[in-house]
């Protein structure tokens, strides 16, 4: 199955109505003058609070996840936490500790930042505690960025596996904002989870899914038995794909929805490496698997962009805890293309 035939279109955005003001790019001297110029006026390790303003619950069970939204007391403060898509910022849960987290919302200089947290330890443990109305910290935002200038005119696929999309909603809501969709080709979406249940930010998929210049694809995890994944259909209305062979999955017309692994999803989707770039996020064994899902259909390294998350703390490339190498992630990530991702494997 292509891809599909959706053309590049200006259509009702995922975003606020106005366009961000631009700042430095990915590894550029502009963004690298305004580091430096933060460091001199303000006190790095040092947050500004910041009032819970919306809780939305994305997936509930065992390890929940939510998006937070904060937007930052000082309005002083708010244009120095305007971010470009693929930057982190680091949460502060007063008494507990802080965590790094993916910046999950379009780039804005209203002081409004929102992160999606799963609860897995102390820091995000507090943090699913907390209400509307109650104050956090924020520090940042810090790392590169994807470079979506460098991408206008080219077709565009995002893959993300759970709590993965998270780093990748900026970037595509970037991509599909009116005042940018028109700057780049072709879109595809492709993302899964667990159940229909953990799928993240169900209210903007079903949105991104009506709209008729982006190609949706979703899928859920295959049933386990004693002896692993069952063949078949894990849930109503989640046909399963040729487990055995992907790439031979014979495609309804108009489906989308589909019982599989993401990676194995991707070759039924046969995204074209052609004048294209992919971003992709989850966890490592699904980035291993992607990747390896897009070789088979002819990309290269150099073509597939992901974030790294290693132990990051401080967040300017001073506590040493997240280096690769002589590569500090905080600092010279999180963005990564595959190809230096591959160069770094020897060092993990």
């Amino acid at each position: 199955m292509s891809k599909g035939t959706r053309k590049r279109g200006k259509a009702e955005g995922v975003g606020p109505a106005e366009a961000p003001r631009p700042v430095g790019g990915r590894g550029g001297p502009d963004g690298a003058s305004a580091k430096v110029h933060a460091a001199q006026e303000h006190n790095v390790y040092l947050p500004v609070t910041a009032t819970v303003t919306k809780i939305e619950l994305e997936a509930g069970g065992a390890r929940p996840i939510r998006t937070f939204t904060f937007e930052i007391d000082a309005p002083a403060e708010h244009a120095r936490f305007l971010h470009r898509p693929g930057q982190f910022i680091i949460v502060s849960q007063f008494g507990t500790g802080e965590s790094v987290f993916a910046i999950s919302s379009f780039p804005n200089a209203d002081g409004v930042i929102q992160v999606s947290a799963m609860k897995v330890g102390n820091v995000t443990g507090k943090m699913h505690e907390l209400k509307v109305g109650d104050k956090v910290g924020l520090r940042g935002p810090y790392g590169n960025d994807f470079p979506v200038d460098a991408w206008k005119g080219k077709d565009m696929v995002f893959i993300g596996a759970g709590i993965g999309v998270s780093p990748v909603r900026s970037v595509y809501q970037w991509v599909l904002h009116p005042d940018h969709r028109k700057d780049y080709g072709n879109v595809t979406l492709i993302y899964g989870a667990r159940t229909p249940a953990d799928l993240a930010y169900k209210e903007e998929f079903a949105a991104i899914e009506a709209r008729d210049d982006v190609d949706l694809w979703l899928c859920i995890d295959w049933a386990f038995g004693p002896k692993g994944p069952i063949e078949g259909d894990a849930q109503p209305g989640w046909p399963a794909i040729n487990m055995k062979a992907p790439g031979e999955t014979v495609v309804p017309e108009g489906k989308r929805r589909f019982t599989c692994f993401v990676p194995q999803l991707v070759e039924v989707v046969k995204p074209s490496p052609e004048n294209a770039i992919v971003v992709t996020c989850g966890p490592p064994i699904a980035i291993k698997f992607i990747t390896q899902a897009l070789a088979k259909l002819g990309w290269t390294p150099s073509q597939i962009y992901t974030t790294l998350e290693n132990r990051m703390k401080c967040g300017i490339g001073k506590c040493g805890r997240c280096n690769i190498g002589d590569i500090y992630v905080c600092k010279h990530g999180p963005v990564f293309t595959y190809e230096e991702v591959k160069r770094m494997v020897n060092e993990f």
